[in-house]
């Protein structure tokens, strides 16, 4: 059995910021998703933070101590290091060191399984190892010029080709995903003709959006359909994925699950999985599910919130699902519109989510009488399948069937109306 890293975690908190300790929870709950076995805590209080290492010389120190102490084979740290400051860490503490980017970008790369998640996390991880690129070849750029170098040391021209060897592979890759965004483009265009409403699922990662998801394939009994990857850990789904649903009365519509967000999350990673993310900018109604268990649960829907506004998908009308209320500490007193209380992995709540939707999306639905020809019972099966048909009468001159449809199948079979 492959034994566990272990890491050494690391946060400065500048003048006093709200949220500090909210902030180092959630880099252990990241550096868990990602594997490693948490052996200790490091924090400073700061005005600033220094140009060398980050955290003051005096903190370094200490981080080294607990380091060796622990045996801890990575630290961890809880902002964006700059390369000179990453350089200046490694020489000293002389093991791995990560920060919060990097540490994104690793549990990204290790989830990844479809080709465009795939291509996306690379983009991202290309993006941010460009310009860290001068640490690697340091040593090397101080060699002294050969033949044909003129006055460029050899490490110095080898960065220049590592360069633009990261430079053009970003080229290609983004080039792959264009590819991959057309397919998908093509794809939706297709899902739009069939007119169906699409929901998406957004919220913080590990806010149950996947859970919901297979509790309403469950509640539905849309045997057919295949459930999505759902597991009690940050970032369990990096893959869009859409289902359509079925509901009694033969309304359906089509459900998204996203990958979550989450605070700080890498701007290059954001750009990155904006291609996924358009699934939600194109969605009829967004369901933000919320972790009430969370004691933090408002700082979530603030990051969400803001990440959505960031993909321009800020003003689409959206449903509020408050997650875990069995696990919540205390029962939430929510006055809020359109909003919900449900707990999917127990099935608690799903009925109401579920009225909610169908309020929103199944507005232009028309309550109408159709006799339909008997020569013409391909338009009685389809509005069978596809309509609320509430009484069927078989009259003369054919099928008489009371029923609510949309607006669309309205209009197309507006002839066999009768009043």
């Amino acid at each position: 059995m492959e034994t566990r890293q272990k890491a050494l975690l690391v946060g400065v908190n500048l003048n006093n910021k709200i949220g500090f300790k909210e902030s180092m929870e959630e880099l252990k709950n990241l550096a868990f998703a990602c594997d490693f076995q948490v052996e200790g805590e490091v924090a400073q209080n700061l005005r600033a933070t220094t140009n060398a290492y980050y955290v003051g010389t005096g903190k370094v120190k200490e981080i080294l101590h607990l380091m060796r102490e622990k045996e801890c084979d990575v630290v961890i740290f809880n902002n964006e290091l700059s390369p000179s400051q990453l350089r200046n860490l490694e020489k000293i503490l002389k093991c791995r060191i990560l920060d919060r980017t990097a540490l994104i970008l690793e549990i990204f790369s290790e989830r990844a399984k479809t080709h465009e998640a795939k291509l996306q996390v690379e983009v991202a991880n290309l993006k941010y190892l460009l310009p860290r690129l001068i640490g690697a070849r340091e040593a090397l750029g101080r060699q002294s010029g050969g033949v044909g170098t003129r006055n460029k040391g050899a490490g110095e021209k080898k960065l220049e080709l590592d360069r633009r060897k990261v430079e053009e592979r970003i080229v290609a890759l983004n080039k792959e995903l264009e590819a991959v965004v057309f397919q998908r483009e093509t794809q939706r265009k297709k899902r739009n003709k069939n007119s169906l409403p699409v929901v998406a699922l957004v919220g913080y990662t590990n806010a149950g959006k996947s859970t919901v998801m297979n509790t309403m394939i469950d509640a539905y009994k849309n045997t057919e359909e295949k459930k999505v990857f759902e597991k009690d850990m940050l970032f369990a789904t990096l893959e869009t994925a859409v289902r359509s649903i079925v509901l009694p009365d033969n309304k359906t519509f089509l459900l998204t699950d996203t990958v979550g967000f989450v605070s700080n999350l890498p701007h290059d990673l954001v750009k990155a999985f904006r291609s996924t993310l358009e699934e939600v900018c194109e969605a009829d109604l967004l369901v933000h599910v919320v972790d009430l268990s969370n004691p933090n649960y408002n700082h979530e829907i603030e990051v969400t919130n803001d990440t959505l506004n960031q993909i321009g998908a800020g003003d689409i009308p959206v449903i509020y699902a408050y997650n875990k209320i069995d696990l919540a500490q205390e029962p939430m007193d929510i006055q809020q519109e359109d909003s919900v209380q449900i707990s999917a992995k127990n099935g608690i709540g799903i009925d109401k989510l579920t009225n909610l939707i169908r309020e929103k999306i199944f507005v232009d639905y028309v309550q109408c009488k159709m006799l339909i020809p008997y020569d013409k019972g391909d338009i009685t099966s389809y509005l069978r399948a596809n309509a609320n048909v509430k009484l069927v009468k078989y009259e003369n001159e054919g099928t008489l069937l009371n029923l609510e449809c949309s607006k669309i199948d309205y209009e197309k079979l507006e002839e066999f109306v009768v009043k």
